[in-house]
């Protein structure tokens, strides 16, 4: 994602390996309407194990061998969970002038169902270390273990533990991975500067969606960082502040009022902005950001250091454990 805050947003929208086998167990209860709803519990260190296998692959930089291979890994698993599959292929060029041949990948549970909630995340990963220090190691590509990774973990994750649980949700829910988020023109790039060269698998699925609809969507950007804290960013509070309420609810009732703070940050340019502004569908980001600290994004965001030793469990729960009691919820 980029960190250009974008205060005019809404007039340029216009205008432009191994997982757990163990069945999950249900240990988390709530009321919806008089009736007790039971979860199933959200493992996180499966979930961390669906992240190291897709930074085993090395770099998901578009028109790689690993990108390739990661991309029909994804493929595979949400298969193997049970899910209805819908690849987008298309090709796309970049703010450099190359081509690249990409996939938006959709895994669908429940795929009959009227009322749909879409969940996202980007799987690829950034060709550029660009906050490293050191130029040279700035043209490298780095791992992108919480950038992009983890949210596709946890998306995987809650798959394979629905296709497990005794109770299903009621709703039909899409697991959405956006290719080719993170090739955004860096500030080393000496070509002349050019608009909207972030986010370029939302902006073509957000235009060529077909009639697909969903209820609300929930991306995933950033969310295994050790220490993470996600505030409420200023996008989805603008474009779907109810359902930000709905979600941090949630975590609070859960016991994750530490990690999701209830607290209103910068506007932020990420894939839900074009799922909201030209999909009109409602979507929020969960995404580390603290304009408090100097950081802003976790501190290991665009360095080598996005590796698997900053991936922290116990924020894969917090956010993979809200996500499953918001489409149980529903």
């Amino acid at each position: 994602m980029n960190n250009n805050f974008k205060k005019n947003i809404v007039l340029f929208v216009l205008l432009c390996f191994s997982t757990c086998k163990e069945k999950p167990k249900t240990v988390e209860n709530t009321q919806k309407n008089d009736i007790l709803v039971s979860f199933p519990s959200f493992n996180a260190d499966s979930a961390y194990n669906q992240i190291a296998k897709q930074v085993a692959f090395g770099p998901r930089v578009p028109s790689t061998k690993a990108h390739i291979k990661c991309g029909d890994f994804l493929i595979e698993q949400l298969k193997k969970y049970g899910c209805k599959l819908t690849v987008q292929t298309f090709d796309i060029s970049t703010f450099d002038n190359k081509r690249h041949t990409c996939r938006n990948i959709m895994g669908s549970i429940n795929p009959d169902a009227q009322k749909r909630i879409l969940l996202a995340s980007h799987w690829d990963s950034r060709p550029f270390a660009d906050q490293e220090s050191d130029k040279k190691t700035q043209k490298t590509p780095i791992d992108g273990a919480n950038d992009g990774a983890s949210g596709v973990g946890i998306l995987l994750e809650m798959a394979r533990t629905i296709q497990l649980a005794t109770n299903k949700p009621n709703v039909g829910i899409d697991f959405l991975l956006f290719d080719i988020e993170d090739y955004g023109q860096p500030d080393f790039s000496e070509l002349p500067e050019k608009q909207n060269t972030w986010c370029l698998g939302s902006q073509y699925w957000a235009s060529n969606k077909g009639n697909y609809k969903a209820e609300y969507g929930v991306l995933l950007d950033m969310v295994g960082g050790k220490n993470a804290k996600f505030h409420q960013e200023g996008t989805s509070m603008y474009y779907a502040s109810g359902i930000v309420q709905k979600v941090w609810s949630i975590a609070s009732n859960a016991g994750f009022g530490s990690v999701f703070i209830q607290s209103q940050v910068d506007q932020i340019t990420d894939d839900h902005l074009y799922v909201n502004g030209i999909a009109k569908i409602p979507m929020v980001d969960i995404i580390e950001y603290d304009n408090s600290d100097g950081i802003f994004f976790s501190n290991t965001w665009h360095t080598k250091a996005d590796n698997l030793e900053n991936i922290d469990k116990t924020t894969l729960k917090a956010v993979g454990q809200t996500l499953l009691q918001l489409v149980y919820l529903e």
